[in-house]
């Protein structure tokens, strides 16, 4: 039985094949669905064996999970219900290995329909099943499976610890086919966040190893790679590179998963918007969305609809570009990230059809929209700083009380021989001493506290006012030109400007480059920003704490901030020194200096304090008038977890 279904999906997945390979886009689709119409019949058969004759339990199970894999092209619903009668039965068989396997399949099931938490519970019991029984291959799937789901969320630096993790069990395991699916998926979602030299980085690693697999697993992997160069290049601006890898990919697209497909014709419509040839771009867009509603994946569906959508506002479809935008929209508004583009694009199309009030209340919306992203993204960073800060709070607490009871048992070894009165009296001593110990340390924990509060509630105030100055007045700009109808052009690059200033704000709100390389690599992007500002490194490059990480490089941004405004330098000097103790960070300027003595400290000085206080570090300032400033940080990284760099 394994053998004849085994047989059946080579025949469907060579329908396919070599239906793709007709330059018609229509036969491969017909092609696909005569297959599809062909499991649905084999998975009707299957059912009248399975209802009308004995069969062992084992048969069930086999049966129950060969049911729902011919579901699983079109119909999810009915593709899980017969996987969850196939995992009760492998349960009351103690076949842990199906499981498991099933398990991890449900899980992808749910996350292509949008149910994310319903995959992770899945992926959560397949993890512990595999674990226990040490199936490293089911282990490895369920790093892949969830890094999958957080990128299709948009927490990209987890998914790329899931996937640098399934990467190191694939390499540990000589799983050749994985390290390739690893290597490209990180390709892609560094790509997303715009690490594209990193981008580049792991796709090279990707094509060289894809080298050693055999003809159609080469192909199979090299759509993906192929997209991911043309996305790169369509990213930088090279529309005839990014035209050149996408047809690249659009020719080895052989997978009856048509996700690779989907991801090229949504690639190639854009590409062609850009090349101003509409009429290949709407054609490709057409094929994006009718291969997402093939997958049944939402996210696929969204980014079809809103390159549809562009591609009908291009054409001057104004009705239609918003009716795609809102279907898409509606999919999920939850999404925060898509979502802004799609209800941009509803405005839009309104402000040209004339219906100003329907334009202002997604003007409206979608400036809602943008507060929200940004608010979300600090809302995540302040939550993860907070529970870092938290942790650390309590591990230091846990480690006073165990050096305050051995201190209490050496003192009552020290004092046993002692009378009753000398007894009495040492207790006492010990007991005021702890008491002072216990408030002197309660009291520095308050002081470093209140100064990260403090230093927190200072970059609320910075993004208030970014979002009021600069988010605010542009938007308000484009809400007075919709009165004017022949002022669209402008009313459009508004918008683009409020795009622009709302990726700013979020970068100054928490930079890529301080997540994905740490102090080093955010240093490096910062000084890079201007000019006159030189970035030096000594030492090991290694990752210490992310709350130590973040101060030492708000505390930099600071110190150059203020050498810029003030000092008039020509020169900023930002060195860095590290080592597995101590973390070293000099800002020094050949400006005009002040006098130590005489001049007010402001509060962008007094948040660098608060921020070294927070650390347990020191700061020395030295300066005089005319011999520029030099501010020298000195934190202690020992006893701090440290993480070298996975590049």
């Amino acid at each position: 039985m394994k053998r004849f279904f085994s047989n059946l999906r080579f025949v469907l997945l060579c329908t396919f094949t070599l239906a793709s390979g007709n330059s018609v886009f229509a036969d491969a689709i017909d092609s696909l669905d005569i297959a599809y119409r062909y499991s649905l019949k084999m998975a009707d058969s299957l059912k009248q064996v399975l209802y009308t004759h004995t069969l062992t339990d084992h048969q069930k199970m086999t049966l129950y999970a060969e049911i729902a894999e011919m579901y699983s092209g079109t119909e999810l619903d009915s593709s899980a219900v017969y996987l969850q009668e196939a995992i009760q039965l492998a349960q009351q068989l103690k076949e842990y290995d199906s499981m498991m396997k099933h398990y991890v399949t449900l899980g992808i099931m749910h996350s292509f329909q949008g149910h994310y938490d319903e995959a992770f519970a899945c992926y959560d019991l397949a993890k512990a099943l595999a674990i226990e029984y040490g199936n490293k291959e089911v282990e490895a799937n369920v790093l892949s499976s969830s890094g999958f789901v957080y990128a299709k969320q948009g927490k990209h630096n987890t998914a790329i610890e899931y996937y640098l993790q399934y990467l190191k069990l694939s390499e540990d395991e000589g799983w050749t086919d994985n390290c390739v699916k690893a290597f490209a998926n990180l390709g892609e979602i560094n790509r997303r966040i715009g690490n594209t030299e990193m981008a580049v980085h792991y796709l090279k690693q990707a094509e060289e190893k894809a080298l050693l697999l055999t003809e159609f697993r080469y192909r199979w992997f090299m759509a993906q790679i192929y997209n991911e160069y043309a996305f790169n290049y369509l990213n930088k601006g090279d529309y005839a590179e990014a035209l050149r890898y996408a047809l690249q990919a659009d020719s080895v697209n052989i997978s009856i998963n048509t996700v690779n497909r989907c991801y090229t014709n949504s690639l190639l419509a854009s590409i062609y918007l850009h090349l101003n040839d509409y009429d290949s771009a709407l054609l490709k867009a057409q094929e994006s969305y009718r291969d997402a509603d093939i997958l049944k994946d939402v996210s696929l569906y969204i980014n079809a609809g809103l390159i549809l959508s562009d591609v009908y506002l291009a054409q001057k479809r104004y009705p239609e570009a918003e009716a795609e935008a809102f279907r898409a929209w509606q999919i999920d508004t939850t999404n925060i990230d898509e979502s802004r583009s799609l209800v941009k694009n509803i405005a839009m199309a309104n402000i040209y059809m004339g219906n100003m009030e329907k334009a202002s209340y997604y003007l409206q919306k979608y400036s809602e929209l943008n507060v929200q992203y940004s608010e979300k993204s600090f809302q995540n960073t302040v939550s993860d700083m907070s529970i870092k800060y938290e942790t650390e709070k309590k591990e230091e607490r846990i480690a006073l009380l165990e050096k305050e009871h051995q201190v209490l048992m050496k003192e009552r070894l020290l004092y046993a021989g002692l009378g009753v009165t000398g007894i009495l009296l040492a207790v006492s001593l010990g007991i005021v001493l702890s008491q002072n110990i216990r408030n002197a340390r309660k009291n520095q924990q308050i002081i470093a506290a209140e100064a990260l509060q403090d230093g927190e509630i200072g970059e609320r105030a910075r993004i208030a006012n970014d979002l009021h100055d600069r988010l605010g007045g542009s938007l308000s700009a484009a809400k007075i030109g919709l009165k004017d109808t022949d002022n669209l052009q402008n009313i459009s690059d508004k918008i683009e400007e409020c795009i622009k200033e709302v990726r700013e704000i979020t970068n100054n709100i928490m930079p890529r480059s301080l997540r994905l390389f740490g102090i080093k690599g955010a240093l490096e992007d910062l000084c890079a920003q201007s000019l006159n500002v030189r970035f030096h490194f000594f030492g090991n490059n290694m990752r210490v704490s992310y709350n130590m990480e973040y101060a030492m490089y708000c505390c930099a941004r600071e110190l150059v901030s203020n050498a810029q405004k003030h000092s008039g330098a020509e020169h900023i000097d930002v060195q860095l020194v590290q080592s597995k103790k101590h973390l070293s960070l000099t800002v020094a300027d050949d400006g005009c200096g002040f006098d130590e003595k005489t001049v007010v400290k402001g509060d962008g000085l007094q948040n660098v304090r608060n921020r070294v206080a927070s650390c347990r570090g020191k700061l020395d300032i030295a300066s005089s008038p005319g011999k520029g400033t030099e501010a020298v940080i000195e934190l202690r990284v020992e006893g701090i977890e440290q993480l070298t760099m996975n590049n």
